[in-house]
């Protein structure tokens, strides 16, 4: 087999949350790396960023709430026709109430689940089926280090809630979600994998509660949060040629935090 393994001029990738936190510089890498980006978010996020960082040679905005299964649907569908099968997915959109566990009601971790698991499912597979018809693709479905591990309470110190359990209920199943898609399309030409991320808190965050960041650096082995441009070339490595051998596998960014 002959290939460079992270050239990715001709492709298409569709990356969904891909104007948030993470996903700018997974855009903005995918982009230099030759990709053409569909960056998929909530209404106008995904246009502001595209226009800040002058990206609009190589990265087209939409806008999109996944929790809208026909809304979805409608979406890759028209995409599908406009740009025809994209060669990568990657969904990094996530739900979440923040609420504490005796504050949660039903309707809460519906809604909840519906965003983290129905609507990643919905996605995954209105686009793998296309994937599976041409007989090629790669599927990064987004889970968390809280997806394989518990929150320790002694990082959220009050006024702060525990990492709620809706999100990494949601976040397990997603991991289960890319093995079990990895083998129904294993035979099609499509890999599925998910990424977990570990500590990679947000500029508000890290500006507002320094403290709480202190203790998340503390608690990983590589005594420090991640920086949201090594996420980046995770997704790509997961995407690329590099990885043509790997699906069905749940790739931990967490600096070690799963490690113990």
């Amino acid at each position: 087999m002959s290939f460079i393994p992270f050239d990715f001029s001709g492709r298409d990738v569709w990356v969904f949350g891909g104007a948030g936190y993470l996903g700018q510089p997974t855009v903005e890498l995918l982009a230099k790396l030759g990709a053409r980006v569909l960056c998929v978010d909530l209404a106008g996020r995904a246009e502001a960023f595209v226009s800040t960082k002058s990206l609009a040679s190589a990265v087209t905005p939409a806008a999109l709430d996944v929790r809208d299964a026909a809304a979805t649907k409608a979406f890759v569908s028209a995409h599908l026709q406009q740009r025809d099968v994209p060669h990568g997915l990657v969904n990094m959109t996530y739900a979440s109430t923040g609420k504490r566990l005796d504050d949660l009601t039903e309707a809460d971790f519906d809604a909840a689940n519906h965003g983290n698991l129905t609507a990643t499912f919905l996605l995954a597979r209105e686009v793998g089926n296309a994937m599976a018809a041409r007989g090629s693709g790669s599927i990064v479905l987004f889970s968390s280090m809280y997806g394989s591990t518990s929150p320790d309470p002694n990082v959220y110190e009050p006024p702060a809630n525990p990492n709620p359990v809706e999100y990494g209920v949601g976040k397990a199943g997603v991991q289960q979600m890319a093995r079990y898609l990895s083998v129904h399309w294993g035979r099609s030409g499509v890999r599925v994998n998910s990424l977990s991320p570990g500590p990679f808190p947000n500029p508000n965050i890290q500006r507002d509660n320094p403290a709480f960041v202190k203790r998340l650096a503390a608690k990983s082995p590589m005594g420090r949060i991640g920086q949201s441009c090594e996420i980046a070339g995770a997704v790509a490595f997961l995407l690329s040629d590099a990885a043509s051998y790997v699906t069905g596998h749940n790739l931990a960014v967490d600096g070690g935090w799963t490690a113990w």
